[in-house]
């Protein structure tokens, strides 16, 4: 059974920083490029960024340069760095790995 479990969301002042982690079991972790969501409020969701098995990155424009995606294979982990957090961050983050989603995390940017 494929378990999500993501955390590390929070309150946060704008400028701040979150590091986000997804912990993930029931899959063969290392052969799937691994995703980051988030849903806003009254929003579809929206992919932010994405790492393959390689270790390429892709991110959405918004997020470019204040956004980091990394994923450790042996823990079968993966973690978004988010530095210099704006109120328009303000979602529940989920990973994602084959169209699969955990329940997420909340981050709230607000002063």
């Amino acid at each position: 059974q494929v378990q999500l479990v993501e955390s590390g969301g929070g309150l946060v002042q704008p400028g701040g920083s979150l590091r986000l982690s997804c912990a993930a079991s029931g899959i063969i972790f290392r052969i799937y490029t691994m995703r980051w969501y988030r849903q806003a409020p009254g929003k579809q969701r929206e992919l932010v960024a994405a790492i393959t098995t390689g270790g390429n990155t892709n991110y959405t424009d918004s997020v470019k340069g204040r956004f980091t995606i990394s994923r450790d294979n042996a823990k079968n982990r993966l973690y978004l760095q988010m530095n210099s957090l704006k109120p328009e961050d303000t979602a529940v983050y989920y990973c994602s790995p084959g169209g699969r989603f955990g329940s997420g995390t909340q981050v709230t940017v607000s002063s």
